[in-house]
């Protein structure tokens, strides 16, 4: 790519982005033709206005601030520009609870069947078993419909929100992904809008080049490991 080639490109994501990192200038050099296919994959869905930008960037948030990804820069960023585009603090925080509330849904939900199935299997239920499962399922429950309370998005929002924090890489638990999926239809969600917070979910995968790349300069440089 020639040098005019790739300033054209910087301005570019810095444009559509919003941001210039580390990672994008050394990709500019040594791989300006992955930065480039790079950004057209992560913003089609934002470029094709089929979703809200304010709800691509609930989908970025919460993808970014879930317990199974972590990356609180990321989370920061996306929450900026989530408020420049419109939200409110009430609906940022309203994605941090449905975030927060899916994440113990699963172990409870996907643990307690592993028990159940092995526990039947092997004869050994433990007296008190029912009411124990009883009691586990009666607070997870009250604790999901918390957060229904007052909520200032959408039925539809929040289960394409909650379809995106399933479909994340990071998770990829299929059983929720479908029930997310049924309930954002039944909401008005088209298949084009599910497709777009799909693709969202899956440009998640370009962190491993946003740490990465980082950590192989630094290796490079023979910098100490902390």
């Amino acid at each position: 790519m020639e040098p005019e080639d790739k300033q054209r490109l910087k301005r570019k994501i810095q444009e559509e982005r919003g941001y210039w990192h580390p990672f994008h200038e050394y990709l500019l050099e040594r791989r300006p033709g992955f930065l480039a296919a790079y950004l057209d994959f992560q913003q089609e869905p934002i470029r094709s206005g089929v979703l809200e930008r304010k709800l691509c960037e609930f989908i970025y948030i919460a993808i970014d601030a879930s317990v199974n990804h972590m990356y609180a820069r990321g989370a920061q960023r996306h929450m900026g520009f989530a408020l420049e585009n419109g939200a409110t603090e009430d609906e940022l925080l309203q994605v941090l609870l449905i975030t927060s509330v899916l994440s113990a849904r699963q172990p409870v939900r996907r643990g307690m069947a592993m028990l159940e199935e092995l526990a039947s299997e092997g004869g050994q239920l433990d007296p008190g078993a029912d009411e124990t499962v009883t009691r586990l399922e009666r607070s997870t429950s009250a604790y999901e419909a918390a957060i229904g309370k007052n909520s200032p998005l959408s039925k539809k929002y929040t289960a394409l929100i909650g379809l995106a924090i399933c479909a994340a890489p990071t998770c990829l638990d299929e059983h929720d992904m479908r029930a997310f999926m049924a309930e954002a239809l039944d909401e008005g969600a088209s298949q084009a809008e599910i497709a777009a917070v799909l693709q969202l979910c899956a440009a998640l995968a370009v962190h491993t080049c946003t740490i990465g790349i980082p950590a192989l300069q630094a290796a490079l440089r023979g910098d100490p490991v902390d």
